[in-house]
This record gives C-alpha cells, sequence and structure tokens, in this order.
C-alpha cells in the first residue's frame, strides 16, 4: 500500500495531467460531449459506473473535473459493482480507487458465477445483467443517470460489428432513456474520446487497470480456440489493416451514421416500425 502523502501526490499528478498535458486529447474531448450532446442538467445525480479498467476510472477523473468547475449544481456517485471478482482484483479496484482519490460505493452480485456456463454469447448476458444491476442500485441511490466508460473507438467498432455480424446499421448512442427503469437514462461522456488517448494517459503515469476478469476471458488467455477470440477484438485489428490502406477510415466510420441519406436507404425502422422506399416511391414520381 502507498503511504498517505504519495497517495495523495499521485491523485494530484494524475488531476494536474487532465487540466494540462492531457486538457486538448482528452478533458476537452470528454467536456464537448457533455455539451453537444446535452449529457447533464441542472440537478442530475449521475452514478459514475466504474469497472475498474482504464475507461471508466479515467472517466470518474473528468468528471471530478468537471465538477470544480462547474456551471451548474450536479451530484456524483462513484458506483463500483463486484460481479464477482477474485479477492486480488477487487482489491485492485480498491487501491486505484484511493491512490486517485475516488471515493467510490461498492456492492456485490454474483453475475460472474451466473453466466459462467453459458457457452453461447457470455459477454453479451453478462453486460445486460451488469448493466441492470448498475440501474437499479443508481436509482436507489437516488440517481438519475449512469455514466459509462465507452469511448470513440468502441462507437466505431460497434458500427462495424452491427453490419458484418448482425445485419444492420445502428451505433452506440451517447444517451440512452432506459426502457426498464423509468425515469433513468444512460450517458457516455468519452463518446469523443479516442482510446489510444486513453492509454497514453495510463501509461504515462504508470497505472495499472483491469481488462475484464472474469472466467471467460481468463479462458481465452490460455487457449488457442478461435472461437473464444472476442469479436471486438476481430473488429478491432479489421480497422487497424483498413486503416493501412485509408488513414481517414475511423473518422468516416463515426460520421456515417450522422450522414444517413434515407432517400438511399432501402428500408429503416423507427419506433418499431418498418418503412421501405417503395412506400413512397410511386408518391414522390407524381
Amino acid at each position: 500500500m502507498l503511504d498517505a502523502n504519495q497517495e495523495t501526490g499521485s491523485a494530484d499528478r494524475i488531476e494536474l495531467s487532465i487540466r494540462k498535458k492531457f486538457h486538448k486529447s482528452i478533458f476537452s474531448r470528454f467536456a464537448r460531449a457533455i455539451n453537444e450532446y446535452q449529457l447533464l442538467k441542472e440537478g442530475d445525480k449521475v452514478a459514475v459506473c466504474i469497472s475498474g479498467g482504464k475507461d471508466s476510472m479515467l472517466m470518474a477523473k473528468c468528471f471530478q473535473e468537471l465538477q470544480r468547475h462547474r456551471k451548474f449544481y450536479f451530484e456524483l456517485v462513484f458506483l463500483v459493482m463486484d460481479p464477482g471478482y477474485c479477492k486480488a482484483n477487487r482489491r485492485q479496484i480498491e487501491q486505484n480507487a484511493q491512490m486517485m482519490n475516488l471515493p467510490i460505493t461498492m456492492f456485490e452480485t454474483q453475475i460472474f458465477d451466473s453466466v459462467d456456463h453459458i457457452e453461447k454469447s457470455p459477454c453479451y448476458l453478462c453486460a445486460r445483467m451488469r448493466r441492470g444491476y448498475l440501474y437499479s442500485k443508481a436509482k436507489e441511490l437516488g440517481c438519475n443517470k449512469i455514466a459509462l466508460g465507452h469511448h470513440y473507438d468502441d462507437v466505431i467498432e460497434t458500427i462495424l460489428m452491427s453490419m458484418l455480424y448482425s445485419g444492420q446499421i445502428q451505433t452506440m448512442m451517447p444517451k440512452l432513456h432506459s426502457t426498464n427503469f423509468a425515469g433513468m437514462e444512460l450517458i457516455r461522456p468519452l463518446y469523443l474520446v479516442r482510446e489510444d488517448d486513453i492509454k497514453h494517459w495510463r501509461d504515462y503515469h504508470g497505472l495499472h487497470f483491469l481488462q475484464c476478469a472474469c472466467h471467460f476471458t481468463e479462458q481465452c488467455e490460455h487457449t488457442d480456440n478461435k472461437e473464444m477470440t472476442s469479436k471486438r477484438q476481430e473488429i478491432k485489428e479489421l480497422i487497424r489493416s483498413l486503416k493501412v490502406m485509408n488513414p481517414y477510415i475511423e473518422g468516416n466510420l463515426f460520421k456515417s451514421v450522422e450522414n444517413v441519406n434515407l432517400h438511399t436507404i432501402i428500408a429503416y425502422k423507427q419506433n418499431g416500425q418498418k418503412h421501405h422506399f417503395l412506400d413512397t416511391y410511386e408518391i414522390q414520381e407524381s
């Protein structure tokens, strides 16, 4: 364990770097997403959900910085769910939070045990269960929003994954109303922050965070079975290879869901209803 002086100093250095060295690449993009997508309103109480990874830990520090210079009042709860971590992983989260001056609120679930026997899409089920527990606990604590640490690269990877594996065009939205928890909303403040910049911040401070720490991930690390490989990792590698041919590929993927031309779309869904170009084709001619 670090002594008190080291803990304070580390937190101070991390906070200073967000204000100075990483202001343009990280904090300004964080603040831009907050403003551009209207993620915060006066009086909000936000559960900043910390998984123990680099993204959510950085998001928590950015929220602290934003609160110091806030233009209106909002509250923060730094919420950590333990889905069944081993003792070492849980201890790492707690030590990182202490060193980074993050006053976390932790609660326990048994999600890892629940999905451990699932062979098909365990990550999807795990993510859904995690979100449900986070919504429930956040609402219990009086929050009206939960903040997740998804970043720019997650957004463009989701676009490609949806097209290649699901046969549809959709993306990860910057905010969503909850369908199961009335009055609750999900926000993604790192929406415009690049993963490479997050890694740079992490490595600059020599920080060590959790990856996923579930049993499925551990199996992937100790097997050559390609069926166990993460689909998202496959997409990361695909984007990396496409970038060699076109350096603008990432920006173009992101913009593609902002510049949808419905006149050149065969069909689309809105509010659960499917619309086809033939519905209005004859009308347009007349």
